[in-house]
Order: C-alpha cells, then structure tokens, then sequence
C-alpha cells in the first residue's frame, strides 16, 4: 500500500523551506533537492506509483504530479519576486553611502599671498600687478643700478633675444615714454620695476605692494628655482622714517607668524639707504638657536630700506620734499617658514600628497 502521507510531509517540509530562501542560489538547492531526476524527493515518490496496487497508482500519480506542478509553480514565483528586488545591471544603488568628494584647496603660494594682501589693505596699501617682461631702464637704471652692477650680468638675469617694439605697456595709465625705452628686455627680476612706473604717473603720497612672478638664473635646488613669487612694497609721502618701516613689519609678521621678534640688519641695495635685512626669530627653537637658524636664533626674512635719492631724481620727485622705505619679500620664504617646509620645489610638482596636507 502506497503511504499517502508521504505527500503531505513533503509539501508542508517544501513550503517550510522555501519561506526561508532568499536567493537564487537557496533556490536551485530546493529545486535539486526536490525535482532533481535522480535524487529527488518528488521523484522519488513518483517511482513509488509504479510499485503501489494497480487500484492506488492513478490517484496516488495523480497527487504526486499535482505537488510536483505546485512546486514548479512556487518555485517560479520566488523566483520573479527575488528577480524583482534586484537593481537592474549598470543601475546605481542609492542606499549605499556616498563616495567622498575631493575638495579643492588653495595652493599654499596663493594662501600666503592673500593673506599678505588682505594685511596691507587693512593698512590702506594699494595692490598693483605689472609686466613680467620689462626693459633695462625700469628694472635696473631708475633703481640707481649702474651698468656695471653684478645683477644685469648676463648669469644672473634672463635678457630677450628682440627688444617689444614700442615699449612696455605698464599697468597704469599712460605710456612709458620711448626715451626711457633701452633696448634691452628681460624678464623681471623683481617687482620694483612697477613701483617705478608708479611714480612716474602719480604724486605722493603712496602706499603700495606689487605681487607677482620674478625671473632669475638660478639652478634648481632646495632653495631656489628659476621662477618665484614675491611682493614689493612702496611707501612714500612726507616724514616717512626708518620707525614707520620697523612698526610695519612688525606688524605684517605678527600676522603672518604669530608673537615674533623682529629685528633690523644693516644691509646694501642699490634703491635704499639705510638698507636692513629684517629677521624674525626662528619658528623651529623659538629663538633658542637651532639646525634651521644656524643656532643664530634669527631667520632672514626680507630686505628693506629708505628710498634712495636717486630713485626719487629718476621719477621726478624732490627728495628734500618726501621720504619713503620700499620692501621685498620672496612668497615661498614666507610659506616655507610658516608651513614648516624644507624643499621649495615642492610648491611647483603639484604632488597631491603635499597639497592635501593644507587646510581647506
């Protein structure tokens, strides 16, 4: 006699299982594990119809394939209700968290200059730009820099094969005269040509800085590179002293560096007298004395100095009249010392690595 209860254990262990599937993988396990020709369970049951009484086998066939059909059919809904629930192929999943996005950062160089530029606003400056290839006359001969002086040699500055027909348009207004035009054109070598072509446009009094690219004929090395930045500053009006110079400094370095000292050194320039190197002391000892300062306490900064008289004879101004100081100061120094940087090539390999390490 064929058990018949076989049926309903099967389809009762079948629906058990198959409430607890949730992939296609549990799905095929059902399907070889109940239809699958050789081992079965609806299978086997089938074979049992063959060896049951002839009276029994067309009902108890008949039951086996009708369980047989409801397990395909089952099978097939799960199968379309798990299909359904899955996102179709290239689709984005929006339950996933989100990537973060890379943050542009101002370069270091462009964070040093803003700051400096916003310290010498709040000082009532003016902020000027102006060519980067120059002439003879505005870099050199107005800045009291005669022929024979080292920095016009040709090792130590980046002369052009073909004078600018005309002259160089400056980034004021009016035209350079085509007598103070020399032949020879450059690359500028510092800012101070502009402060020149100022002046010879404008009456004192005069606050300004001039930022900008500066050529040199330097090898590339821990420090110096053949391109950089710096800014030029220009006071100039009646009883301007060497006291209104050291206050401004020391004020534009506590800004920039924190709680400082500053102090002067006498230097030589050709545009100032009294020229000074300003110092700071040292941000890696606090002035203790260090590796980085030379265990001297101070680090150079930039050089300054009263306006030479014979600047103010060469722009028209009477020196018995106004007085003046002018400064300048290299962007990377300031950004060295005060990201703690060694190498200034680094500024220039838009290696992410590096740049990621400033602030937003």
């Amino acid at each position: 006699m064929i058990d018949r209860s076989a049926i309903d254990t099967l389809r009762a262990d079948f629906r058990l299982r198959l409430a607890a599937a949730t992939t296609d993988r549990d799905l095929k396990a059902l399907d070889d594990a109940f239809l699958s020709r050789r081992s079965g369970s609806v299978t086997a049951l089938l074979k049992q119809v063959a060896s049951g009484p002839p009276e029994e086998r067309r009902e108890f066939g008949r039951l086996v394939n009708a369980l047989k059909t409801e397990i395909e059919s089952a099978l097939d809904g799960k199968r379309a209700a798990i299909a359904s629930t899955r996102p179709p192929a290239g689709a984005v999943d929006v339950t996933l968290a989100s990537r973060q996005i890379p943050m542009g950062r101002i370069h270091p160089l462009m964070r040093v200059r803003q700051e400096v530029e916003d310290i010498f606003v709040r000082m009532g400056y003016e902020i000027l730009e102006g060519p980067e290839v120059e002439d003879d006359y505005h870099n050199f001969e107005a800045l009291n820099m005669p022929p024979d002086h080292p920095a016009r040699d040709m090792q130590d500055t980046l002369y052009l094969g073909v004078p600018i027909p005309g002259g160089i348009w400056g980034a004021h207004r009016g035209r350079v005269p085509e007598a103070q035009v020399r032949t020879a054109t450059l690359l500028r070598t510092h800012t101070s040509a502009m402060q020149i072509r100022y002046m010879k446009t404008f009456p004192p009094p005069i606050r300004l800085i001039v930022p900008g690219r500066v050529y040199r004929r330097d090898n590339l090395d821990l420090s110096h590179t053949p391109m950089f930045q710096q800014f030029e500053g220009l006071v100039v009006g009646r009883g301007v002293t060497l006291a209104d110079l050291k206050g401004t400094f020391e004020a534009m370095v506590r800004e920039l560096f924190g709680d400082v000292k500053v102090r002067l050194r006498p230097s030589f320039f050709p545009y100032t007298e009294p020229s000074a190197e300003v110092d700071i002391t040292c941000q890696s000892c606090g002035g203790a004395g260090c590796g980085t300062c030379k265990h001297t306490g101070w680090l150079e900064i930039l050089g300054s100095g009263m306006v030479h008289p014979a600047v103010f004879e060469a722009v028209g101004y009477d020196a018995d009249e106004v007085t003046g100081f002018a400064f300048g100061m290299g962007m990377e120094r300031v950004a060295m010392l005060k990201y703690g940087v060694d190498d200034i090539r680094l500024f220039y390999e838009n290696d992410v690595r590096f740049l990621e390490q400033f602030p937003l």
